[in-house]
């Protein structure tokens, strides 16, 4: 059950505002924290029903910013996975271990940042190819399927993502792109398996304007960080991610 007194806000207020932050400047990697932060005080599955609308408040208010900023070609790949990726998390929630595949994201998310700094600091030599589009369409299954059962799909995404050199802002807007198609295409099935329910309603509007002011602050933050910066702070938002994944995959 879902009691909205002043606890549940006090943890829901920042957990979204960090969600909008996160979702409108820097990849989306960190933002799967937030229903992991509501779950601290509703039942899991109601913190995922909480956050859906709200994710899909932030990703329509931030496609306008970055409108026909992405990379047509990796978003492509990347829902032509997703989709697939968010049928097989519909058709397994119910008997899917979530943790395993923290485990599983939380550990290709660290190990992809060790290989990039060991790249960038000559401990290792090898060339620099772009990752392959079969690999974008891996990776958008993982991140269909991992944001279907957590909300956890950015990982995956961004260790694609960094795979093909983007800039930041090609980046940023096409996982915007990305994660609009995917949140609509989770919504149904959402519904379907009882995470909507009146209270959550009642949730949603109340932290709409937490959703929206996260947004705004992330769309600015992205603007005014450099380019170097923004990676470094992807990275870093990468792997306290996949630290974080591993941590609730084991506990």
């Amino acid at each position: 059950m879902l009691v909205l007194d002043w606890w549940f806000f006090a943890v829901a207020g920042p957990a979204v505002v960090f969600a909008g932050i996160s979702k409108g400047g820097f990849g989306s990697g960190a933002a799967f924290a937030a229903a992991s932060m509501l779950a601290l005080v509703v039942e899991p599955g109601l913190a995922l029903g909480v956050m859906l609308p709200l994710l899909m408040l932030i990703d329509l208010s931030t496609l306008r910013p970055y409108w026909g900023k992405w990379g047509l070609r990796e978003a492509m790949l990347l829902i032509l996975g997703g989709l697939p990726g968010v049928v097989l998390g519909a058709l397994l929630y119910r008997v899917a271990s979530p943790d395993l595949f923290r485990l599983l994201i939380g550990g290709v998310s660290i190990g992809f940042v060790i290989w990039q700094v060991s790249l960038a600091r000559g401990w290792i030599a090898v060339g620099r190819k772009p990752m392959s589009d079969r690999v974008g369409l891996v990776a958008g299954v993982a991140s269909g399927f991992t944001s279907f059962i957590s909300h956890a799909g950015g990982p995956p995404s961004a260790v694609f993502l960094l795979g093909r050199g983007l800039d930041k802002t090609r980046f940023q807007a096409t996982t915007v792109l990305v994660f609009w198609i995917i949140n609509i295409a989770k919504f149904v099935p959402y519904a379907y398996l009882g995470m909507f329910t009146l209270e959550t309603a009642k949730a949603n509007l109340v932290l709409a304007p937490f959703a929206l002011l996260g947004a705004w602050l992330g769309v600015r933050a992205h603007a005014a960080v450099p380019e170097r910066l923004f990676f470094g702070i992807t990275y870093v938002a990468l792997t306290l991610t996949g630290i974080k994944l591993i941590w609730d995959g084991l506990t």
